[in-house]
């Protein structure tokens, strides 16, 4: 563990800029071709809604199962840098072969091969900046978060409006050129991160995944699946939300037509807008001695996105069969972001710091799994886009969060046991 470095972020460790600007050129990659993925398939490749979505679930979903062995492979052979550079290097081949419509199936196998490799090992690192009873660490990984966004808030309005109006490969290649800015800045900012322990170090015994964390894996697994549920309704923004703003909204604006991919930079726009003022609120609250545990605000987090499909619901309700004015669009996403950062960067936060010693990117990895699994029962859900009516469906939507944030709820009192219990091992190791 490196000492703390002079802050240059948030008050944060210079190393964290590096992750940062690594992770956020990586998700510029990963939505610009996201943003794209369900319009090229469905106005290029002429693939029904139902196939369309299937395979953006299933793409989606082995995208995050691939860290699993991409985590585990970097915790006992590569070593976690190697594993960045390897994985986003794969990544860039992957988006530049998008841009051939006969390497399409090849290409979305490469880039989520190439994800296994970087999505653990990149966060994992940042825990690794922070002595263990640095106050930072907490809100380290929403700071990082807004990379992600900042990233994916570029991404539909460069590479969406390149592909809509210029042609869908250009928009593939944007991202590959992405991805590749992002590489040479974690080349060139190697000596900001953490060091990282000899190999004989890093591989721990294999008591040590053993019977002294077997309550933490169980946590972990709990909150797993209650992840995999909310993301069965959080996924469906670039799946059949974004159907929904071609075919149910009214995009004109003065003459002007926005574009349906814009309508994807709103929710990054969003994270970047809200989470200071969400910080501030967090650090108010502690300081009063009010701070809620890491499964109460997940909790939270869920229950407001729930909220925001319901929104959906009732408008998609009031205007069948004609459309909705791009202004209620608008507003469900800024109530879907509020959940959103309620939940994902606290349950990757809590993920690292739970992590068992020499195990930090295969733990981390686990929280991909679950979106995986979450990315694929999305992807199911999505099928019924063609089957059920729109109200019916966001309301569907709207009780698949409602029963995660139950989850959470069910399981905060071992999630709050097990997080202190962590927290005295680490002083205690320090």
């Amino acid at each position: 563990m490196i000492e703390r470095a002079e802050p240059t972020w948030f008050g944060q460790p210079r190393g964290l800029t590096i992750l940062f600007l690594t992770n956020m050129w990586e998700q510029f990659s990963y939505y610009g071709m996201r943003a794209l993925l369900v319009y090229y398939m469905t106005k290029e490749l002429l693939l029904g809604q139902q196939t369309s979505s299937f395979i953006y679930g299933t793409y989606t979903a082995f995208a995050y199962f691939t860290p699993i062995l991409g985590g585990a492979i970097a915790d006992r052979w590569l070593g976690k840098r190697k594993a960045v550079i390897i994985g986003a290097s794969i990544m860039a081949a992957g988006h530049f072969m998008m841009a051939f419509e006969p390497l399409f199936y090849f290409a979305l196998t490469t880039i989520a091969l190439g994800n296994g490799f970087f999505l653990p090992s990149l966060p994992s690192q940042i825990n690794d900046l922070y002595r263990a009873d640095d106050p930072r660490r907490g809100w380290a990984y929403n700071v990082y978060y807004v990379g992600i966004n900042i990233g994916g808030f570029l991404a539909p309005l460069i590479c969406g409006t390149l592909g809509e109006l210029y042609g869908w490969h250009y928009g593939f290649g944007a991202a590959g050129i992405g991805m590749v800015v992002g590489l040479m800045i974690y080349l060139a900012g190697g000596r900001y991160l953490p060091a990282e322990a000899p190999r004989a170090v890093r591989q721990a015994p294999a008591s040590t995944a053993g019977g002294s964390y077997r309550q933490t894996y169980l946590l972990l697994l709990g909150i797993g699946l209650a992840v995999t549920v909310f993301r069965g309704a959080y996924e469906q923004v670039g799946n059949t939300v974004a159907l929904w703003a071609d075919v149910g909204i009214d995009r004109a604006v003065a003459g002007f037509t926005i574009p349906m991919t814009w309508f994807q930079s709103l929710n990054p726009l969003l994270v970047i807008i809200m989470t200071p003022v969400l910080l501030i609120h967090w650090r108010r609250r502690a300081e009063v001695g009010r701070e809620r545990s890491p499964a109460q605000k997940m909790a939270i987090g869920a229950l407001i996105v729930a909220s925001a499909y319901l929104l959906l619901a009732l408008i998609s309700a009031s205007i069948e069969p004609g459309r909705a004015s791009w202004l209620w669009l608008a507003l469900f996403f800024v109530i879907f972001t509020a959940g959103e950062l309620y939940i994902l960067p606290t349950g990757l936060g809590l993920f690292a710091r739970l992590a068992p010693p020499k195990f930090g990117a295969t733990t981390v990895a686990a929280w991909f799994l679950a979106i995986f699994s979450g990315s694929l029962f999305a992807g199911l859900v999505g099928t019924l886009w063609s089957v059920i009516s729109r109200p019916i469906f966001f309301t569907l939507l709207t009780a698949v969060a409602i029963t995660a944030a139950g989850l959470l709820l069910l399981l905060d009192r071992a999630a709050r046991k097990v997080d202190a219990a962590r927290a005295a091992e680490l002083r205690a190791a320090t």
